[in-house]
């Protein structure tokens, strides 16, 4: 399954087909200049250029690297998740792995790769507000969530039926992120189904802002999306991630995780919406 993953790298190679992104270890596709997000009206911390470039070398077995137009990338990304692949992927707050939500050895693959607890559950992604409804029971105003999404918060929700029921079959909910990033949004409206995200990291250690930071993670991806750095490396505050709220109860929220925007999502809450913290 994974060689298949890496047979679709082949999209990405300069615009043309080429033998070298067809081998057995991951590829790296550095975007293009302007492909970075802009910062979200709320303010934080954004995708950026620059980051490690092409040739550059590490560490550890370098994977196949090359330049990828936007369309290429996104292409690859794609056919790479649609092969069962895993794939590290820019978001609005820190760096990412996603692969296809609806895929259950693609998802048992994300818990393996992270160390990560089985009861600890994953988040889906989409590309747009739209899609949410298929995937979750809302009980909020849609001018609600065009408040907070496309940003970085992760609104949970109780979960429907068209979920997969292998993706954290202990919860009735789930977590939903739409990033204030054109490279993801892109990635998630070309593939059929939602995309599951974890951050780019091993469970328990510090989120990572560059794909240098992820390196030990490498062999195990399919391919490595690189957007450059993702905010202020220096800054403990860059690494915080999504802001997380439960919006499952009517007319309450609760916040599990207070991430990188929580002043605004409390105020959007409970100043405009009127919600109350559900341990009123």
């Amino acid at each position: 399954m994974r060689r298949a993953a890496r047979g679709a790298l082949a999209l990405a190679g300069d615009g043309a087909a080429g033998p070298g992104l067809g081998c057995a270890r991951s590829a790296l596709l550095l975007l293009p200049p302007g492909g970075a997000a802009q910062p979200h009206p709320r303010g934080t911390a954004p995708g950026g250029g620059g980051g490690d470039r092409v040739g550059e070398t590490t560490g550890i077995a370098d994977p196949v690297r090359c330049r990828a137009g936007w369309r290429e990338a996104v292409s690859a990304a794609a056919g790479a998740l649609r092969a069962g692949g895993l794939v590290a992927v820019p978001t609005d707050t820190v760096y990412g792995v996603a692969c296809l939500a609806q895929d259950s050895g693609a998802v048992r693959s994300i818990y393996s790769l992270k160390g990560r607890n089985g009861r600890k559950p994953l988040a889906i992604c989409l590309g747009d507000v739209e899609r949410l409804y298929r995937y979750c029971r809302v009980n909020v105003p849609d001018a609600l969530l065009r408040d907070l999404l496309p940003g970085p918060v992760t609104l949970v929700l109780q979960r429907s039926e068209e979920l997969n029921k292998d993706l954290n079959p202990f919860t009735s909910l789930v977590g939903v992120r739409i990033p204030n990033h054109p490279f993801i949004r892109e990635l998630a409206r070309a593939c059929s189904g939602p995309l599951a995200l974890t951050s780019a990291n091993i469970s328990s250690q510090a989120s990572t802002l560059t794909v240098s930071e992820f390196q030990d993670l490498w062999p195990q991806l399919s391919l490595i999306i690189d957007g450059g750095p993702i905010g202020d490396v220096q800054s403990p505050e860059c690494r915080l991630g999504s802001t997380v709220v439960d919006l499952s109860v009517s007319g309450k929220f609760s916040i599990i995780r207070p991430g990188c925007a929580l002043t605004s999502t409390v105020e959007i809450l409970t100043q405009k919406y009127g919600l109350v913290p559900e341990s009123s």
